[in-house]
């Protein structure tokens, strides 16, 4: 009897990709039933280049194979089989996988500068923003064209494999001979690109037959040299674009050929008048010829570029999915806008562009599309992002002919509703279609429940997490689009759950880690810039933060969620070195007293403590926290919490990393730096509780984020922690049972609660329906997750804030875990819980969440007091069932159950045994 086949072939967490990044790629497969052995073999050309022999071993997932080393630019072919518990194997399962240039050496390429003027450096702050100040001048005054590069080539005989390695300082799209290279769009992405520039490759064999050739590249700003962040200023990296490729080419008589790009690439203006990330962009169709890529086109003209000696070290291989076109909304309905123009509205905020189609225009027509995220309370235009050249509106110049379809390249904006000008009828619906951009990332999970309001509010979710994972995990797709790390630290376990996060979110660790500080400081966003570090030096308060609590904690908490969820120990190991940096930095910072004590006279006892405590110096705290916002213009507020909360909540976040650093170490076998880390961690604790908590179990500040934040952590002794858990219970209730976290806390409330023995009241909570709360959002027609919980206030009115912020939908991580009931206990999902909320307010719950031993499925329904559990268990995971705290083991399998619903749940014991288990992973 054959074993079960084995499916679901993957290296580096993708299906036969085509450059892996690494010379040491990981393979991974789906055994068909429980594994006791497996057997790998490479190759390359038909030789056999590394084979592992049967090797014991439950292991299926990012799989090394002893002593392969792969080379750069080589396609490879792999085959696996296993052997299952009854020592039965299974058929060879075959696949393949190329790589990319992996070593200094392989580039022989300059980077080519076409000779224009170079982009204008504008220099806007903080205060700028806030005082209204912007440009005098209009786009088409202060931006230029985007410029077009040709080269020329030639080839005997058709290509046999062909491989296109580029990239660019701006972002680029390539053509060949007409034919456009790859489905990519705003490559090569963001990165922190003094230290780093991804280089794609892209399969580009069957465009290349015997004959004349051109490589045609469109090159704009991009994040390189246009308009980003918060203050809007350009040029943050460079003013001067550039690109720089190899196209290696394998002809049928095993000749190779390589094109370079060097002095002989020709440049020219290209139709694109301006194009801007944040501002948008104006395409004259008049200008376009659409030959200008192929070899018929006459060139001479055009102007020879400028090169420059490339730095190979900085030329590393994008890893992950790129971003691509991910879906496409219809227009659902077009008004008038009494101010001119009409109003399309596509019913979804997303990041992305609008595709044009314009019928019988004439010569010269100019139509614009401005766009907005909401309206206002009477459904008229209402631009909810304000700032510094954030004007997210294209142009398009029409050419006269009968029929044409644009879609901006250059740009993309964040969107529900777009204003059309320059048309004199209303358009068709049909002729405007909303293209959804994201990074490409598999989505994995699924998740509904029988709760309309929550299963919109997990829609939201997801919307908000698709239109933010855009090349980095962004804070917003409209206003600043930056990497700011204390958001990806709170989401980070939601998108797990949601999304194949692992390659997308370790490309942008990589990220962190080059923008890391030489003294151990973590930004507080990456990918970052040396004007950042300029302004920084420059203002005072928040704008002078550079690294802080929550925030720079991220090095070490998101790297830890990848583990979890993924049971990847690579990243681990990579990211180790920068958390100890990390830390250490916090134990250095611990000597500065806090502003109000460096004046008093302490004790040496006292001094002691302090001296353990990173509690000094400019922090967010917990960010954003309700009630310090309520009652005062926002600017006056937005300091309160962080004044308030900030010597909190920094020591917590040190104890806490110097924890989950620990951890990491004891996963990577360092036993002794792990003890040296949780001896660390302990002495913040005693000297946190000492100097913070008195003998009543109060905080000195009397907020819920610090009281949940010194529960979560494990800041105070356990005789201490049923005290704190009653004053936090009594600042909910004073707050008529709605929330009061902020930033760094509402991650960790409702679990909390629950562990605490108030299930009831994270309950009530998560279905309260007045401002502050989720469901107030939804009610109020959100179709992502807000940056403020009061964006559109009870009347309708609306506030000039993002309505795409990722943060607070880390809620997301408790509706699959405590809701629906799919608990990892082990990293990577080797074990699973699976406890539903039976006696919640659901009477039905399915979720789906991928492991890297297939799907975790569980589907259940109450009625009346009968419960029926259908769950699914992959081979190679330990699973339970528990239910009114009996636990049920499940073999692999589907498993159709019932039992009666249980009355209460949320019992504290339960809780504290869970959280202490040492074979339990947490991801808060």
């Amino acid at each position: 009897m054959a074993a079960a086949p084995v499916t679901g072939l993957t290296v580096e967490y993708q299906p036969a990709p085509l450059a892996v990044a690494t010379p040491v790629p990981r393979l991974s497969w789906l055994p068909g039933r429980t594994q006791s052995a497996y057997e790998i073999e490479v190759r390359t050309g038909g030789g056999l280049v590394a084979r592992t022999g049967r090797t014991p071993g439950r292991e299926s997932h990012l799989v090394e194979v002893p002593g392969l080393r792969v080379r750069s630019d080589t396609d490879y072919e792999w085959r696996v089989r296993v052997w299952d518990q009854d020592g039965v194997v299974s058929d060879w399962a075959h696949d393949r996988f190329g790589t990319g240039l992996l070593d200094a050496a392989d580039w022989t390429a300059r980077w080519v500068l076409p000779r224009t003027r170079p982009t204008e450096v504008e220099r806007w702050t903080l205060l700028d923003w806030i005082k209204g100040n912007r440009p005098e001048r209009d786009p088409g005054e202060r931006l230029f064209p985007v410029r077009l590069l040709r080269q020329r080539f030639t080839l005997d005989t058709p290509a046999a494999r062909a491989r296109l390695f580029i990239t660019a300082r701006g972002v680029y799209t390539a053509e060949i001979d007409g034919a456009a290279v790859g489905d990519e769009v705003l490559a090569p992405g963001f990165d922190s690109y003094a230290s780093r520039v991804s280089v794609q490759c892209y399969d580009v064999t069957d465009l290349l037959g015997a004959g004349d050739h051109v490589l045609g590249v469109a090159l704009a700003d991009g994040w390189w040299a246009g308009r980003i962040g918060l203050t809007g200023s350009s040029a943050q990296f460079g003013t001067a674009t550039g690109a720089i490729w190899q196209l290696h080419v394998e002809t049928a008589d095993g000749r190779r050929h390589r094109i370079s790009s060097d002095g002989d690439v020709v440049a020219a203006d290209g139709p694109w008048t301006h194009a801007d990330l944040f501002i948008g962009e104006r395409f004259d169709a008049r200008l376009h010829d659409p030959g200008w890529s192929r070899p018929a086109f006459d060139d001479t003209a055009w102007t020879p570029v400028g090169t420059e000696t490339a730095d190979p070290a900085v030329l590393v291989p994008f890893a992950g999915e790129p971003v691509r076109r991910v879906g496409e909304l219809p227009a659902l309905s077009v008004t008038a806008d009494p101010g001119g123009g009409w109003i399309v509205d596509f019913g979804q905020v997303i990041a992305g562009r609008v595709r044009l189609t314009l019928r019988a225009p004439r010569e010269g027509d100019v139509v614009t599309l401005e766009h907005t995220e909401t309206l206002d309370a009477d459904g008229r235009w209402f631009r909810n992002i304000e700032g510094i050249n954030k004007d997210q509106c294209d142009t398009y110049v029409a050419a006269g002919l009968p029929t044409e379809v644009w879609e901006p390249a250059f740009t993309f904006h964040g969107f529900r509703h777009v204003r059309v000008r320059g048309v004199d009828a209303p358009p068709d619906p049909g002729d405007l279609v909303a293209v959804v951009l994201s990074s490409d990332l598999r989505q994995t999970g699924s998740l509904r429940l029988s709760d309309e309001r929550l299963d919109r509010l997990h829609r939201n979710v997801l919307w908000s997490q698709r239109a933010n994972f855009l090349s980095i995990p962004m804070d917003c797709p409209q206003r600043e689009r930056a990497g700011w790390t204390g958001d990806i630290q709170v989401f980070a376990p939601s998108a797990s759950n949601n999304a194949l996060v692992a390659p997308f979110l370790t490309r942008w660790l990589d990220n962190l880690r080059a923008d890391q500080y030489a003294d151990g400081r973590v930004p507080i966003t990456s990918p970052r810039s040396a004007y950042d570090d300029e302004l920084a030096e420059s203002q005072s308060g928040f704008g002078s933060i550079v690294a802080c609590a929550g925030w720079s904690d991220a090095i070490a908490l998101v790297p830890w969620v990848l583990y979890e969820r993924y049971g990847d120990r690579r990243v681990l190991a990579d990211t180790l070195d920068a958390a100890l940096r990390w830390a250490d930095h916090q134990c250095t910072a611990a000597a500065e007293l806090p502003e109000r004590l460096r004046d008093v006279p302490l004790t040496p006892e006292r001094q002691r403590r302090q001296a353990l405590l990173y509690n000094a110096g400019e922090h967010f705290g917990d960010w954003l926290t309700p009630s310090t916002l309520e009652g005062r213009p926002l600017h006056e507020a937005i300091g309160t919490a962080p004044r308030l909360t900030a010597e909190l909540v920094a020591p917590m976040f040190q104890a806490q990393t110097l924890t989950v650093t620990a951890r990491s170490a004891d996963a990577l076998g360092r036993t002794g730096l792990a003890a040296g880390l949780r001896e660390r961690a302990a002495r913040v604790r005693a000297a946190f509780a000492a100097e913070y908590v008195d003998a009543e179990g109060r905080l000195p500040v009397a907020l819920q984020g610090p009281y949940v934040l010194a529960l979560a952590f494990d800041m105070v002794p356990d005789e201490r922690r049923p005290l704190l858990v009653g004053h936090l219970v009594d600042l909910i209730t004073a707050r008529g049972d709605r929330l009061d976290t902020g930033f760094l806390s509402v991650p960790y409330l409702l679990d909390v609660l629950w562990d605490s023995g108030h299930a009831e009241l994270a309950r009530r909570l998560l279905w309260q329906d007045r401002c502050p709360s989720w469901l107030y959002e939804v009610d109020r027609g959100a179709t992502t997750v807000w940056e403020a919980w009061d964006a559109i206030a009870p009347d309708g009115s609306v506030r000039a804030v993002s309505l795409n912020h990722y943060a607070f939908g880390c809620v997301d991580d408790v509706l699959y875990r405590r809701l629906a009931g799919i608990r990892a206990t082990a990293p990577g999902f080797r074990s699973v819980v699976i406890e539903p909320d039976l006696a919640g307010r659901l009477d039905h719950a399915e979720a789906g969440v991928w492991t890297p031993y297939g799907q975790v499925r569980v589907d259940w329904t109450v009625t009346g007091g009968t419960a029926a559990i259908r769950v699914d268990i992959p081979h190679g995971v330990e699973a339970a069932l528990v239910v009114g705290g009996r636990s049920t083991p499940l073999a692999p399998g589907t498993h159709d159950l019932r039992t009666a619903v249980p009355t209460a749940s949320g019992h504290p014991a339960a809780a504290r045994r869970r959280r202490s288990s040492s074979s339990e992973t947490s991801s808060r």
